[in-house]
This record gives structure tokens, sequence and C-alpha cells, in this order.
């Protein structure tokens, strides 16, 4: 599959709010779709009658059209399971893909094990732990900010890919940002920075960080950080749903994190419209009257994706879609009606 421009580089699939809207996905376009091929349920069985099997199915028909190829969802937990491809989506369901800014939750849960460890602060400042990587003129700018997308950081119109410290510098070398704190500004370059920062305290690359913290001890065998992908901590990993799941998981039941920096999994900044947490969670309320669920969405390599989940981890969605490019706005419309499907009678 064609490799594709990472999520901050163009305008989002789907975001929470506007504020969001700086997030990236970009598929292959390809010629308009053929004739529908019918859904592939396996494993459809809802236990205690909670998921809804019809609402899924209905959800992939039609597929592929002219802005999705394919897609698969997996749904889990207490609530019930089920499982299903349509459409251009021939691997198992269980297949590995790239995750895109979902890789972002990786980049957040170590940096939150640092501040669990005494050996970061939320309020040390890039230019504290980085001298010289930002412009001499900008304000402050906090680690909690960069986790929580309150950093003020312009849109990375100018970035270009190269080393992580090229991104970054690249990115802020045109426009201006905004005062850090005031508003809220979805925007890859805060992870890249992040990660920065977790290998400066480390003194280790980010990727032997992400294996000895969280892959080795979750067992996550199907996850890694290609080296020819300069998404790297930002929207680099390749996992599949299982893996993300399990991480997930381990993640909010508090496995990878210390009681205080649990919390701020679920905790926002006092922000209008602020919708991602100190761990880089997004809020989302499904539509129609569904719940609240936490999660995060990403695209790359031609895969756009999500994974969410209610607080108490009764309702467990992944999904991943192969889009078209053809149109964003027709792209978002079905990704958002297969992720809230996964969560129809929960």
């Amino acid at each position: 599959m064609t490799n594709s421009t990472n999520s901050w580089m163009r305008k989002a699939r789907w975001s929470v709010t506007a504020a969001a809207a700086a997030l990236v996905v970009a598929g292959t376009a390809v010629a308009p779709a053929a004739a529908s091929a019918p859904v592939r349920p396996a494993a459809a069985v809802a236990q205690r009658g909670h998921v809804d099997s019809a609402a899924l199915l209905k959800a992939l028909e039609g597929l592929p059209d002219d802005y999705v190829r394919g897609a698969m969802v997996r749904v889990t937990g207490q609530e019930g399971r089920w499982r299903g491809t349509a459409g251009e989506w021939t691997a198992p369901v269980d297949s590995e893909f790239a995750i895109g800014s979902i890789t972002k939750l990786f980049t957040s849960a170590m940096a939150l094990q640092l501040v669990g460890e005494g050996r970061l602060s939320l309020d040390d400042t890039v230019q504290e732990l980085l001298p010289g990587l930002l412009p001499a003129s900008y304000e402050p700018i906090t680690v909690g900010q960069l986790l929580s997308h309150t950093s003020g950081l312009q849109k990375p119109r100018c970035a270009r890919p190269g080393t992580p410290v090229e991104v970054v510098t690249s990115a802020v070398s045109c426009d201006a940002p905004a005062a850090p704190g005031t508003v809220v500004r979805y925007n890859g370059i805060n992870t890249f920075i992040v990660g920065l920062v977790i290998e400066e305290v480390t003194g280790r690359s980010y990727g032997e960080e992400l294996r000895d913290r969280i892959v080795r001890p979750l067992g996550l065998r199907h996850t890694s950080l290609p080296a020819d992908d300069w998404a790297w901590a930002e929207g680099g990993i390749v996992s599949r749903a299982s893996d993300l799941e399990r991480f997930f998981t381990a993640l909010t039941r508090g496995r990878l994190l210390r009681p205080a920096e649990r919390g701020l999994l679920f905790t926002t900044p006092a922000i209008p419209g602020a919708d991602f947490s100190y761990g880089g969670l997004m809020r989302w309320e499904v539509p129609g009257g569904g719940p609240v669920v936490w999660g995060k969405t990403g695209s790359n390599r031609g895969y756009t994706s999500g994974i969410f989940a209610t607080p108490d981890l009764r309702r467990v969605v992944v999904y991943s879609t192969l889009p078209t490019g053809a149109d964003a706005k027709e792209e978002t419309i079905r990704v958002k009606q297969i992720a809230s499907a996964g969560f129809a009678g929960a």
C-alpha cells in the first residue's frame, strides 16, 4: 500500500471538535469503486445481547464505495464481541496495519510514566528541556500543554519530512504560534517534541523506550515502529486490533501508570473546547444519544483507524478503513457511522 503523508499534514478526517481540525490522514486515490462486496462477519456473536450486530452490518454494507474501499471492525468487552470485515479488506480481522496518530497514546503514556518516576513534570518547559529547538521569541511551552494540544504551536504548514528535529524546526519556520495554554489546536508537532523530550530525559532512543516500557511488558508481539517511517513518535507505529485492545486496557486500568498519572488520562485542561486529555485521549460523545467514550483516531500508509472505549471498558471498539482519498467530508461520514455502530446499544 502506498505510503501516505502523516496525520497532521492534511485536513482531519474526523475529529470531535473544530479545534481538532488539524488532524490528518491520507488515503490512496483510486478509481470509482466497484460493486459492493458482502460484509464478512467473523464470530459475530453478541453476548448478553448488547452488541448490535444489525447496526454493524448496516454500517459496513455497500463497501467498497467512492470514499471507502474496505473496513475492519472488532468489538470486545463485557457487553459482547463482534468481528467483521467488508469491501476490499480481505485480510483477517486481526491483521497488522499502520495506526497513524494512535501512536500518540503510546508516546503520551511513556511521558506520563516519566512523570510518575519523578524524572519529568507536566510543568517542565520545552525551552528548559530542549534549549534551542524552538525560536527564542516563543513563550515557554510546558509538557502538559504538548500532551493536551494546548501549546498554541502553529499548524505545521511548512513541515517537511526528515529527522524529528528537522520536522519540528521546519514546522515552526513559518507563521506564528498562539499564546500557550489559551487555545486547543490539535497538532502532531506537539508529539514530535514529546518524543524528543523522552529521548532527552532517558538518554535512550524512542524505539528502545517503546520496546522496554510498553511492547515487551504487555506482550504486544505485533506492535512495532518501522525504521523507514518518519512519522515516528507521532504516527509511525504498526499494530493490530488485539494488541491495541491490550494496550488500551492496560493503560486505562493502571497497569502502565501510577494512580496520579492514570487520573490524567481523563483530565482535560480548563480551556473551552478542550477535548484532549493530558494523556492524549480524545473525548467523543457518540451521536444519537450514545455513550461518552475516550480514544484516538489515526491515519498513515493508506489506513484511517481508531480505538475508542467506554471508561469502564465494557465496550471497546477498534476499526480500520481503507479510504480512497476522493472526498474527506464523505469519508468522515462513513468512518463515524462505522465507529458509532460499534457502540450501538452500549
